[in-house]
């Protein structure tokens, strides 16, 4: 008898359990979804998803590592929508190799249409002669980074291949 007992206490106890860390999960899933930035990549960590370095996902990518700024480490990814989020603590500016110059926002989104292929990018703007806003960003080989922002310039993507810090400035 006491066997019988402790068999129906054990899976009621187990489906209770199940019952209740199902709720924490799905309350946990709910507030997730209305948490911005680096709140939200902590609760991901907490939640038990392992995120790859954002270096490694560009390059899984075929786009250059040092695309965005060093201190852009918190990202995040959609597998259904291929809708990239990149966070970054302040607005700041980056200067390439080839003396091109991008500014950052603190929150990038773009979507990621294919490898090597961002689009409808908001958050990124180039100096030409004024700041215009980069719309698209695409890998062509290993050695051309296309970069649209009204006209789509071909840009040296060995330039985009070494991450650098971002310096920071008042505004987007």
């Amino acid at each position: 008898m006491d066997r019988v007992a402790n068999v129906v206490g054990t899976y009621w106890f187990k489906d209770k359990a199940t019952k209740e860390l199902t709720s924490v999960g799905n309350d946990i899933n709910s507030m997730t979804n209305s948490i911005e930035g680096g709140t939200k990549w902590l609760v991901n960590k907490v939640k038990g998803k392992v995120q790859r370095p954002l270096a490694e996902f560009l390059k899984q990518n075929d786009l250059p590592i040092g695309l965005f700024p060093r201190g852009a480490t918190n990202y995040e990814y959609n597998e259904q929508t291929k809708k990239l989020v990149v966070n970054m603590s302040e607005v700041c500016e980056v200067e390439y190799k080839d003396s091109s110059v991008l500014r950052f926002d603190k929150t990038v989104r773009s979507v990621l249409v294919e490898r090597g292929k961002l689009a409808e990018i908001e958050g990124i703007k180039t100096k030409m002669l004024i700041w215009i806003k980069v719309t698209n960003i695409a890998s062509e080989g290993p050695s051309k980074l296309h970069v649209t922002a009204g006209l789509r310039k071909t840009r040296s993507r060995e330039a985009y291949e070494v991450s650098r810090h971002g310096v920071v400035v008042d505004k987007f």
